[in-house]
């Protein structure tokens, strides 16, 4: 009789950060994200100051203003983050594209530089 090894249990965590690694590293999955975290953004933030207005009374229920806007925060705070990335990373791409294009340059004409220098 053979012994089965034990059934892993979904764990939540390992699969959250796989899912995170892949949505940050993707350009197109990235910029989707962001688009969509603006969009909620905006929408929580025209409904909490109009339809949600009595509802979100913060003297009456000041845990859901708090909760509500905190949320509003959070998920403008993650397309401000998602944007700040994307800048960086196509800065960092547009850096090495120059440095390639340099070393490219520098690599094929050597000869044809000093004769244009001589004119």
């Amino acid at each position: 009789m053979e012994t089965r090894p034990p059934n892993k249990s979904f764990w939540m965590v390992p699969f959250a950060i796989h899912a995170t690694r892949g949505l940050l590293r993707d350009a197109n999955s990235r910029r989707k994200t962001m688009a969509i975290s603006l969009l909620v953004a905006v929408v929580m933030l025209v409904a909490g100051l109009t339809v949600l207005r009595s509802w979100l009374n913060p003297h009456e229920h000041p845990w859901r203003f708090i909760l509500f806007w905190f949320a509003c925060a959070w998920d403008t705070l993650l397309a401000l983050l998602l944007a700040l990335l994307d800048m960086l990373l196509i800065r960092a791409q547009a850096r090495a594209a120059r440095k390639a294009v340099r070393e490219e340059f520098s690599k094929s004409d050597p000869g044809s530089r000093s004769a244009q220098d001589e004119r």
